[in-house]
Parts: structure tokens; sequence; C-alpha cells
């Protein structure tokens, strides 16, 4: 688990959080292009493995946001205005080619995805945070579910990210 000192922009979020999941990537793109790649890409596997979701949440009888909008996100496109909408994540806060924090609130949870960026070596590093905080038992159970698909969707969405700039 990371500690505070590995992610100081999201020490606030840190103690509250039920899950905390890193994944990272290294690629030469800009953090908007990043973020662009990876929620934007209407990915025929990122679609199939979101919509895993969906008879989970049936299932479970929870309020659930629909799936990501087809259309690709440009780097243009990015917000880091709080309250506005990337995707199907509302900005929660963020600076300028330093990280992007997105939330998503729904009946049983409230997740976060912070996407930050270290540039100080040759390549730039990204770190992808979930932070996930259960808001009632059913929010456990549903994450336990989707968690093996959560990593592999996770690995996608770093991958078309990385991509991004090349796909363009």
């Amino acid at each position: 688990m990371p500690t505070h000192t590995d992610l100081p922009e999201l020490t606030d979020l840190l103690p509250t959080a039920d899950v905390i999941d890193v994944k990272t990537a290294t690629g030469d793109v800009t953090l908007r292009e990043f973020v662009a790649g990876a929620l934007g890409n209407g990915s025929f596997p990122g679609r199939i493995l979101f919509a895993i979701r969906v008879p989970i949440a049936r299932l479970l009888r929870l309020e659930m946001t629909g799936m990501p909008p087809t259309t690709r996100l440009r780097p243009e496109d990015i917000s880091f205005t709080p309250g506005d909408s990337v995707s199907f994540f509302t900005v929660d806060r963020g600076e300028e080619e330093h990280y992007l924090l997105l939330k998503i609130t729904d009946n049983h949870l409230v997740a976060h995805l912070a996407i930050i960026v270290d540039d100080s070596g040759p390549v730039r590093r990204f770190k992808v945070v979930t932070l996930v905080r259960y808001l009632r038992k059913a929010g456990r159970l549903y994450f336990e579910l989707i968690r093996p698909f959560h990593h592999v969707i996770m690995h996608v969405m770093c991958r078309s990210a990385i991509r991004g700039r090349r796909a363009g």
C-alpha cells in the first residue's frame, strides 16, 4: 500500500479509502494526452470489460452511472476545473501537468481516479491510482466481484493512454 509520502496529492483521501490500487505506466505523452487516451478511446475491449459490471450491479440492485461515451476525447477536451465532466467522471481537482483527480459517486461507493505524472526523469512516469470508499456493504461486495476485471480494465486504460498520441 502506498504511503502518504508516495502520493502527497491524495493525503486527504488515503485515510478514508477502503481500496487503494496503484498502477504505473511510462511514456512520452503529456498528462492531457494520457487522460484522453485512457478515458476517451472507446476501445472495444475496454467497453466489454466495463459492461461486465452491469449485470453485477443489477444483481445487487445498485444504482450506477452509464457506460463511458464512445466518442474519442482529445487532449484539449480534458478539464482541470472542479465540477466539470471528463468521460463519466467529475473533476475533483487537479494541477496542469502534475495530476488530475476524478470522482464518481454511486449509491454504494465513491471512487476516485487519480493520474499523477512525474517528469523528473528522462521518461514521464504516470501513477494511476484508484481509491474506493464503500458507502454500504453492497459496495464492498460489488467491488470484490469486479476486482479481477478492475485490474484488466486499468491495464487496458494505461496501454491506451500511452498509445493515445500514436493513435491520434
